[in-house]
């Protein structure tokens, strides 16, 4: 490494926000970038270690401290490489990943982690400016074709790896543009939308082909798309969301989190035609479940106008050190407190939600919560236990239910005749994540269920591979951390 003593010399440092008071006003994102100086000084902090653990941390297998030193040196474009090479897309994982590699570093044991996230978004939003990022148009064609259904972060580094190998490729997405939950689950002040434009402007021009506003498995059904194409990677997702079966869940104004958040980021798309109107403009909002998206609709709402932000969650509150049963390398679940929070949220831990309370008019006014314990067992899982007496009511006009996902539809699978887990993701193993239909495959959320986008990129990117090499034989496409440097 360039600075060999870089990490006892710097602190580590990461983009600072605009104030609340200025952000809350717009969807525009509102960090403020490190100087060129001391993002220098981050990647000189990576130090060198024996083993770098952030490797295993990444589920791309990031070459971490290669792209570190370059950037020490200022050697951008070369930096950019490195990053491409194993990452199809680091302006969206350098914006949304949660960072498993810096939970990894070895400098993590006893000092703060290299910015490792930061500096990534760095590298690739410097090589967009000096216009390093090109289509990058594969030498030939192998008149194979192959459909990618479903336009997230898994489709699209799927349908890049199978045209950089010279297969034909056409991406199907059932809404009006590409970018799945990137483009209407993820808040704009979080990744405004021109930053997937810009990339998918780069797949066209390298050949990739987009039919949006096609269902399949509605408007196209399997078995044409069997007969049109040589191959087909299912990408679409786990879509089903987790509901919360308790008396007066149908009332106006309990409402679930993705339908809120894809809606406000139509409106911010000017979008006109959203149907039935989910706003929390001049309402007290509870926001249930304390995940990401439950932090995307605290920032929303807040930017609605909305007159108080409650968050709960069912779980205790976790600490803000790592948990002794958590040891260094492995991802701790320790307390996370995103810019959201930070805008004003009130959060409560270790409550549940019994029942919503509703008017003459079938609109929600309130709900009725609980406090619970977590009681634990050893050798059995931890059982849940109501405190006596802890009943609370609270005023309320919008419930947002953030509580996750339970798996993908069925419909698709089924007109395909492939077999579904016990969760209902699709089945295809790691092996070559093919589905029990030969030519058929499964990739990010809708093969491993819910997880993150550098899981979802790493899938795509690990089932072009094996779609390579079901059409043609073998592969020249790499696997995790073996990277592809002359590609950009």
């Amino acid at each position: 490494m360039g600075k060999i003593t870089g990490f006892l010399e710097f602190d580590r440092k990461v983009e600072s926000y605009k104030p609340v008071e200025e952000r809350v006003q717009n969807y525009k994102e509102f960090t403020v970038a490190l100087p060129e100086k001391e993002l220098k000084e981050q990647g000189a902090r990576c130090m060198d270690c024996g083993i770098p653990f952030c490797h295993s941390g990444c589920p791309l297998g990031n070459l971490i401290p290669d792209f570190n030193d370059a950037v020490y040196r200022g050697k951008w474009e070369k930096a950019s490489e490195i990053l491409h090479s194993t990452n199809n897309f680091p302006e969206f994982t350098g914006r949304l990943c949660p960072a498993p590699c810096e939970e990894a570093c070895v400098l993590g044991i006893n000092e703060d982690p290299v910015s490792i996230e930061n500096i990534e978004k760095n590298i690739v939003e410097t090589a967009f400016e000096k216009g390093w990022i090109t289509a990058q148009l594969p030498q030939n064609r192998t008149g194979k074709t192959v459909a990618v259904v479903g336009s997230g972060p898994a489709g699209l580094a799927a349908a890049q790896q199978l045209n950089r190998a010279g297969h034909t490729v056409t991406v199907f997405e059932r809404d009006q543009k590409p970018g799945g939950l990137l483009r209407y689950g993820i808040p704009d002040f979080k990744m405004e939308k021109h930053v997937i434009d810009r990339r998918l402007a780069v797949l066209e021009e390298e050949g990739i082909t987009f039919e949006c506003g096609v269902h399949i498995g509605i408007d196209k059904m399997a078995e044409e798309l069997k007969e049109e194409f040589d191959a087909i990677v299912l990408s679409g997702g786990a879509t089903v969301r987790r509901t919360l079966p308790i008396e007066g869940a149908d009332l106006n104004g309990v409402v679930q989190a993705m339908d809120f958040l894809a809606q406000n980021n139509k409106r911010v798309d000017g979008i006109k035609d959203l149907g039935e109107e989910i706003k929390a403009t001049g309402k007290d909002v509870v926001v249930i479940g304390g995940g990401d998206t439950g932090s995307d609709c605290i920032g929303t709402s807040f930017r609605h106008g909305a007159i108080s932000v409650s968050n709960f969650e069912i779980m205790p509150m976790s600490t803000a050190d790592r948990p002794e049963d958590q040891p260094w390398p492995f991802w701790p679940m320790r307390l996370r407190t995103s810019s959201s929070h930070k805008e004003g949220a009130e959060r409560f831990f270790s409550i549940s939600t019994k029942r919503f309370i509703g008017d003459d008019q079938g609109n929600l006014k309130g709900l009725v919560t609980a406090e619970v314990e977590w009681i634990k067992t050893p050798g059995k899982r931890p059982q849940l236990k109501e405190v006596p007496g802890s009943e609370k009511e609270w005023k309320c006009e919008l419930a947002l239910l953030a509580l996750g996902f339970t798996g993908s539809e069925t419909t698709l699978a089924e007109q395909f005749g492939i077999t579904m887990d016990q969760r209902t993701n699709i089945k295809a193993t790691e092996d070559n994540y093919m589905t029990n239909v030969p030519g058929v495959f499964a990739a990010g959320d809708q093969r491993r269920g819910q997880s993150l986008i550098v899981w979802a990129i790493s899938e795509g990117r690990e089932a072009a591979y094996h779609v390579d090499s079901y059409l043609m034989g073998d592969s020249k496409l790499p696997l995790k951390g073996e990277g592809d440097l002359p590609r950009v």
